[in-house]
């Protein structure tokens, strides 16, 4: 049941929304224990691999360029970096690590042969490897699918009314698009959206409308609160109510059974106590590590206290669907052949050069 039929119109998901809400934690609970392990919940890790300077206009981030804001632009990491963050991740109880770009697409470019070389390397750690980096399209996604990748994160954010409140660099069927391309490639999805923006109910509705017209909707939905940051557009909104998120999760567990839902940003903003209602509610993944690419989040060892205190594990690896396997990726391979046959040209041309007497002037250079 990846869509619960007895809420699958705005009406009666409307509806449900509104139920008192001890009503409502109760069914999302006894829901999420049908088809979910209550005492799992999984750690994921999410590193910025490369920060800041992106050309969109989304008004809750930091990383646009149109934005003032404390966040400092910085090239795409190197695999190698990549790699150990991910291995100290795994160490610490992750299961999974997301990898985001700040890019409004994909281009097929240096950066994006490494970020394949960096899915390869973390997917043979033997963890869930997920993506989050803009726009892309098919065959763009079967490269990532070929490199091993398990999962594609693309939120909508909200519903398509709002959506033009909070970005108008791209639109929602781009989004739209996005998702269809990972799911042609046979990605697992991974979306969800922000509370706290400004949006109404009826856009907190709207967002999960969005999924239920989905063929399949996403495997992954992660309920994120907007953390307001100075000099975006979004700087002056209040934090929303613990119980809003709790609200909005326990909703979304009951309209979509099967799904993991992500208790995503805007934890450091919640007790444990109300961190523990959203995993009663239905929530079974949080991201932990001490930032969440460019925002606050709580640090390992406070998870660590909190999954004790609680009686929670965390969830393995690849519970959910078989560990993908990683494939030489043509681009490079034949990047790699061609490096090679310069490299064997110019060392031929050298020898040939030197066999006939030639050497390179030498050049003495003095300073005054």
């Amino acid at each position: 049941m990846k869509i619960n039929p007895a809420y699958n119109t705005r009406e009666n998901i409307t509806e449900l929304y509104n139920k008192p809400l001890l009503e409502l934690v109760y069914e999302a609970a006894t829901l999420h224990r049908k088809y979910h392990d209550p005492s799992e919940v999984q750690m994921s890790s999410l590193i910025s691999v490369k920060t800041g300077g992106c050309t969109e206009d989304c008004g809750y981030c930091p990383q646009s360029a149109k934005y003032n804001t404390d966040v400092e632009a910085h090239k795409l990491m190197t695999v190698e970096s990549v790699v150990e963050q991910a291995k100290t991740a795994k160490a610490n109880g992750s299961s999974r690590l997301c990898m985001g770009a700040a890019w409004r697409e994909v281009r097929d470019n240096k950066d994006f042969d490494d970020v394949i070389e960096m899915v390869q390397e973390v997917n043979s750690l033997g963890m869930e490897v997920c993506c989050t980096l803009g726009m892309m399209n098919e065959e763009q996604a079967l490269r990532l699918k070929n490199a091993g990748l398990y999962a594609y994160n693309h939120n909508l954010d909200s519903s398509e009314e709002f959506y033009a409140d909070i970005i108008s660099t791209r639109d929602y069927q781009n989004r739209l698009d996005t998702i269809d391309n990972a799911r042609k490639a046979g990605i697992s999805v991974c979306s969800g959206g922000i509370i706290g923006m400004g949006e109404t109910i009826d856009d907190r509705i709207g967002l999960l409308m969005s999924y239920v017209a989905m063929d399949t909707p996403p495997e992954s939905i992660p309920i994120n609160a907007l953390v307001a940051v100075e000099g975006t557009p979004l700087e002056d909104q209040k934090p929303i109510d613990s119980w809003e998120l709790i609200r909005m999760i326990a909703t979304t567990r009951i309209v979509f059974p099967q799904s993991v839902v992500r208790l995503s940003a805007g934890r450091t903003q919640m007790s444990t106590e109300a961190q523990a209602m959203c995993f009663m509610a239905g929530a079974n993944s949080i991201f932990a590590g001490d930032k969440l690419l460019t925002t606050p989040n709580p640090e390992f060892n406070e998870d660590a206290q909190m999954f004790e205190l609680l009686g929670l594990t965390p969830k393995v690896p690849f519970k959910d669907g078989e560990q993908p396997k990683s494939h030489l990726d043509e681009k490079i391979e034949m990047k790699k052949k061609e490096q090679v046959r310069r490299e064997q040209e110019l060392k031929e041309a050298r020898e040939k050069a030197e066999a006939n007497g030639f050497a390179p002037r030498k050049v003495t250079v003095t300073q005054d």
